[in-house]
């Protein structure tokens, strides 16, 4: 059973949240709170495998909750809930090491693949929202250099991957897409994310649109 911890300060939001993931026989909503001082707390006491993490509430904005519970021991995956409206806030989230973006209109089936993704280790970059998020944290030339000597390092293979990464791809999509194993895929995304430093993919997408490997 995948279990979620929800934390956003709109009860309509995480209402709808809790009743498409409690639809379905392997997730489990098992706490939630509007305040992300509480978020930490909650997480330690239902240890969830998945956040899903408002980043802007009243109380307190998500990026407290977000850098202590990425200081936990086995913490769990934290994915930002965001809408097309993308502030500083983001660039933030990504630095402190958010495994996914997700809009909060996210349609049913996606959001529960989402979750499963993330409880298998997984990142995940909605499609809709990844060209959004990632270029307007991308803090224009002066990150564009650093970016680019990060990706000199990546064979042609490996630079292949990290573009199909930055559109948010699975490793199973990227294996079908470039005719690789799924277990092949997985050993050029560690060697990818080594090489540039990144903690995970939607941080190796970043670097990926700095250096202008995405459009």
């Amino acid at each position: 059973m995948i279990k979620v911890l929800l934390a956003d300060d709109e009860d309509l939001v995480r209402s709808g949240l809790r009743m498409i993931l409690s639809s379905v026989g392997d997730i489990e909503v098992v706490a939630e709170c509007d305040d992300g001082h509480l978020v930490a707390d909650l997480a330690r006491q239902h240890r969830p495998h998945v956040v899903l993490l408002d980043i802007r509430m009243r109380t307190s904005d998500g990026l407290v909750a977000l850098r202590r519970l990425r200081s936990m021991p086995d913490a769990p995956r934290v994915c930002i809930l965001t809408t097309f409206d993308v502030d500083e806030y983001v660039s933030e989230a990504l630095r402190l090491g958010a495994s996914g973006f997700l809009l909060k209109d996210t349609e049913p089936e996606q959001l529960v693949k989402a979750v499963r993704d993330l409880a298998r280790g997984g990142a995940v970059l909605d499609p809709g929202v990844a060209a959004r998020v990632l270029a307007a944290v991308a803090d224009g030339e002066r990150m564009a250099e650093p970016a680019r000597r990060l990706l000199q390092s990546l064979s042609e293979r490996e630079r292949e991957v990290l573009v199909l990464i930055g559109q948010g791809m699975s490793n199973a999509e990227i294996g079908g897409t470039l005719h690789l194993s799924e277990a092949t895929v997985k050993g050029y995304v560690s060697s990818v994310l080594g090489k540039i430093g990144a903690v995970n993919r939607v941080q190796a997408a970043l670097v990926a649109y700095r250096g202008g490997l995405i459009a």
